[in-house]
């Protein structure tokens, strides 16, 4: 009885072994299949990746190119245009140099016809010096003369507050109307006076009005 039971309790440790290791290899054959299939899965989804990354890169290498082909040309331009630019004010100082020139070259002119006309009277006087002591009084006329031209060049237009330097035609209208109508008001202002100046504080070169009009003065 003893041996039969150890002989069925063998049988059945083997058949559990068997079916053991025939459920071990259905097992691993399973789990081979699913990383098989996950393989297969992750060549699927890489290959779409690697793709897209390989037309990022293509599309990112040609915006690249168009960047530096359009930064080129707009520098090209620039300097184009600064070269130009350069050329006009070449040109411009070239014109004002050649003002300038004629400018000079008329005041040496008339330096020079002004000094030859000079010259003749400053002749002339001498020779009547020349001839006697009696010429004398005529040297003293050209001294009288210059003293009336002298006094002539001094009377100022007080009225014309355009000599003042800083009030243009415009301002000097407005003061008038303001009731500034004389230089005088300007360059010595009275209460009342300052009171109308200040309506014009915001003229460029106000505060020194009053200097430049008392040189006037």
């Amino acid at each position: 009885m003893a041996k039969k039971a150890k002989q069925n309790v063998d049988k059945i440790v083997k058949k559990v072994n068997k079916e053991f290791e025939k459920t071990s290899s259905q097992i691993e054959g399973l789990v081979n299949d699913a990383l098989k299939q996950f393989d297969s899965l992750q060549n699927q989804v890489q290959e779409p990746v690697r793709k897209l990354l390989k037309e990022i890169d293509e599309l990112r290498d040609r915006e690249m190119k168009r960047f530096h082909e359009e930064f080129e040309r707009r520098l090209e331009e620039f300097h184009e245009l600064q070269s130009s630019i350069l050329e006009r004010l070449g040109v411009a100082s070239k014109e004002a140099g050649e003002e300038v020139k004629k400018l000079t070259d008329e005041v040496s002119k008339e330096a020079s016809t002004a000094a030859k006309k000079s010259a003749p009277k400053k002749t002339a006087k001498t020779a009547s010096k020349a001839k006697g002591a009696t010429s004398k009084p005529a040297a003293k006329k050209p001294s009288a003369k210059k003293a009336p031209t002298a006094k002539a060049a001094k009377p100022v237009d007080k009225s014309d507050l355009t000599l003042v330097k800083g009030i243009g035609p415009a301002t000097a209208k407005k003061m008038k109307d303001a009731g500034i109508t004389s230089i005088d008001q300007i360059a010595n202002p009275s209460a009342e006076d300052q009171e109308k100046l200040k309506a014009f504080s915001n003229v460029k070169g106000y505060s020194q009005f009053s200097a430049e009009a008392k040189k006037i003065g």
